[in-house]
């Protein structure tokens, strides 16, 4: 069984979709994670109630994500 982070890594490269505790949502290329689940992510844009902004290179933590999706779906398994 794959453990959530293995998932995670096969979406490194993709844009991906986040909705965070405080209601935001963001979109953004992922281009890394830790063991913690904190992502990194590039070309953001972020929606809220204020809005939308483009945020550039952000860090989020981990503990602050409820879902994230990946519309284009993980890339095949590397060998």
């Amino acid at each position: 069984m794959a453990t959530p982070t293995a998932l995670l890594e096969r979406l490194v490269d993709q844009r991906v979709q986040l909705r965070l505790k405080d209601s935001r949502e963001m979109s953004g290329r992922l281009l890394g994670l830790d063991d913690h689940m904190n992502l990194v992510l590039d070309d953001v844009e972020e929606t809220s109630t204020a809005g939308a902004r483009r945020l550039g290179r952000v860090l989020v933590r981990g503990s602050n994500v409820i879902s994230l999706t990946a519309p284009n779906g993980p890339s095949p398994k590397r060998t």
